[in-house]
């Protein structure tokens, strides 16, 4: 699927969250959205991220935002992940990478000397109206929850 694009209506879906629920972009309607894209639960660069957003989450509600978190893993390791990091926004299970391919996260990596593909870590922060503001590719986790905060403060 093509790259979605600043200005344009961010990608809608549904996803089963953490805590045996279901996600839809379209009924978060009137906040701002972070949705952020990981490889996988519980492994270093991702707990780092992921604490990251927790700690600023209260800054993110104060401007109206949401935090969604999205990786491959099952909604039954997210709960874990959750429950052992005190993460308290909702992470998303997309174990058919229907959305990770909406917004073109699925990319070749170089795993131990060998070519596969996984989740290259992004954010897309999404505006209040549905439409994608802002989008951070390639991303280093260290900071990056800041950066996002900073960018948001903008719009």
């Amino acid at each position: 699927m093509p790259e979605p694009k600043i200005g344009a209506p961010a990608p809608d879906f549904s996803l089963p969250a953490s805590g045996d629920r279901i996600v839809s972009l379209g009924a978060l309607r009137g906040k701002s959205i972070v949705l952020y894209f990981y490889p996988k639960d519980s492994t270093p660069g991702c707990t780092l991220e992921s604490q990251d957003f927790q700690s600023l989450s209260g800054d993110f509600a104060r401007l109206g935002a949401v935090i969604l978190g999205v990786s491959r893993d099952s909604t039954a390791s997210h709960d874990r992940f959750r429950a052992k990091f005190g993460l308290g926004f909702d992470l998303l299970a997309d174990t058919d990478e229907i959305v990770c391919r909406q917004y073109d996260v699925i990319r070749e990596k170089n795993m131990y000397g060998r070519k596969v593909m996984g989740v290259e870590r992004s954010t897309f922060l999404i505006d209040a109206s549905g439409v994608l503001r802002e989008a951070w590719r390639k991303v280093k986790a260290k900071g990056h929850a800041a950066a996002v905060l900073e960018h948001l403060r903008t719009l």
